[in-house]
């Protein structure tokens, strides 16, 4: 019996079937990064993203966004589709680099990272629905906000606290809630939309002086926000059918119909309501939920109330969508032997990552007690240099040392794409406040340093004895 190899040529040990069930075809995959991608996002952004650049012109970030988000999913999709996995980017990363030389840093440090960016990606959803929430439920205090992240926070992981099965049709069920929200605005907006209020610009607007840039950066920054999660199939890649297929198409479906709707929504409200009745947001508290005002102006407070409801359905199938794909991340890494071995639990009876199901619950329900902008940020910037960068290094090491590797799926153009995103990349990093990227740098270098540790303890690369884990 032949020993297996990793794709980069590295010995490992004999890999056991995975217990996951494959559930998830294209229909429910599409749903799932659909409705990660349309969660909140559109609904309470569009504010922080004309104030980036004081006016309509600041959908040039978004187009910046899209760009890079279009390239990224590439590289998503052949990564996806070469090696479907439980984990995503820890599973990339770690055969790329190889399991005897840097992969063990770069999954470390990719699951270290995880645990914090992960939950704040869910606690934005959690934000945006408390901000809403504060149209129906006038004189919101601070302190209910908070009880009512708790709340919803808790009521999410009560839900994914079952068998696969029964989440694909709760998946796909939100999803139908999703569309029927964005396609209400979209409609209404085409209705009446005026373009002079549309592309009202400023004077100066396309000044490009190094203020522009910056400000180009902040809108784009924002705009990759609202598009996170078209890469959500990759995390449960051990419970998709037909993964080599279905992981491209749903992350190309689900990119391409969401920019449409994206684009309908921001014109719809700014089509409607002047961008200066809402910019800078900070100035202005109805910005928090200015779909229900653009509702309101059209239709009267009644039918604003019951779309803000819709808004809510919306924004929990986005937190719903993203904690079902980010409790598998903890767990892969933990039953490949670089993580807590609690998080590599399945439940009994229930076959789901119960313990790094109900860890990345509470942390993202105390990460949302946090303002939408810092968790925005800190987010981007913590997941860009290791996560969005490394995946696209590993890329090319993977076409370089493995060319041989079944590749259903093989990025068009290659290596057009992958150097576009990873120059976008760097340009929405380099854009960010210094304090920012500070804070991004030194996540990483506590990483760093709990890695030495973590392989000193363990006997590990590069402090001990090398290992081939599973």
């Amino acid at each position: 019996m032949s020993v297996p190899t990793t794709p980069t040529g590295n010995t490992e040990l004999p890999l056991t079937q995975p217990r996951l069930l494959r559930r998830f075809g294209l229909l429910p995959a599409t749903a799932l990064n659909m409705t990660n991608m349309m969660g909140a996002g559109p609904f309470i952004t569009i504010p922080l993203l004309m104030s980036a650049l004081g006016g309509p012109q600041a959908m040039l970030g978004w187009l910046v966004a899209l760009v890079i988000v279009i390239c990224d999913g590439m590289v998503w999709s052949e990564l996806g589709a070469a090696m479907p996995g439980s984990g995503g980017s820890f599973h990339y990363l770690r055969e790329a680099f190889g399991r005897t030389r840097f992969g063990p840093l770069m999954a470390f440090l990719f699951v270290w990272q995880f645990i914090l960016s992960g939950p704040l990606e869910i606690a934005s959803g959690y934000i945006g629905f408390a901000a809403y929430a504060g149209y129906i439920w006038k004189g919101l205090t601070r302190a209910e906000s908070i009880a009512l992240i708790v709340g919803v926070g808790a009521v999410n992981v009560a839900l994914l606290y079952r068998r696969i099965g029964s989440i694909v049709t709760v998946t796909v069920s939100l999803w139908l809630g999703t569309l029927v929200t964005v396609l209400a605005v979209i409609v209404t907006g085409a209705m009446h939309f005026d373009p002079r209020i549309a592309f009202d610009f400023p004077p100066g607007a396309f000044n490009f002086s190094l203020g522009f840039f910056l400000g180009l950066g902040a809108a784009a920054r924002i705009g990759i926000y609202d598009f996170l999660g078209y890469y959500d199939v990759c995390y449960i890649g051990d419970e998709v059918r037909n993964p080599g297929r279905v992981i491209p198409r749903s992350i190309l479906i689900s990119t391409v119909a969401v920019a449409l709707i994206y684009l309908g929504i921001n014109l719809s409200i700014i089509g409607v309501i002047p961008w200066r009745e809402f910019v800078p947001a900070s100035a202005h508290a109805e910005s928090s939920f200015i779909v229900s005002i653009f509702m309101q102006k059209i239709y009267g407070e009644r039918v604003a109330t019951i779309f803000t409801l819709l808004v809510l359905w919306t924004a929990f199938g986005s937190v719903f969508a993203l904690l079902l794909g980010y409790s598998r991340v903890p767990f892969a890494a933990a039953e490949s032997g670089y993580f807590f071995r609690a998080f590599g639990r399945l439940h009994p009876t229930k076959d789901f990552p119960y313990v790094s199901l109900l860890v990345l619950g509470a942390i993202s329900i105390v990460a949302g007690f946090f303002s939408l902008g810092t968790v925005i940020d800190a987010l981007i910037v913590t997941r860009i240099l290791v996560q969005f960068m490394g995946q696209i290094f590993a890329l090319m090491l993977l076409r370089r040392e493995a060319p041989h590797m079944p590749r259903p799926y093989r990025m068009w153009l290659y290596p057009l794409p992958a150097l576009v995103a990873l120059l976008g990349w760097i340009f929405v990093f380099a854009t960010t406040q210094l304090r920012v990227i500070l804070f991004g740098v030194g996540v990483l270098a506590l990483g760093c340093v709990a890695f030495l540790l973590w392989s000193r303890r363990g006997n590990r690369w590069p402090m001990g004895v090398e290992k081939a884990l599973s």
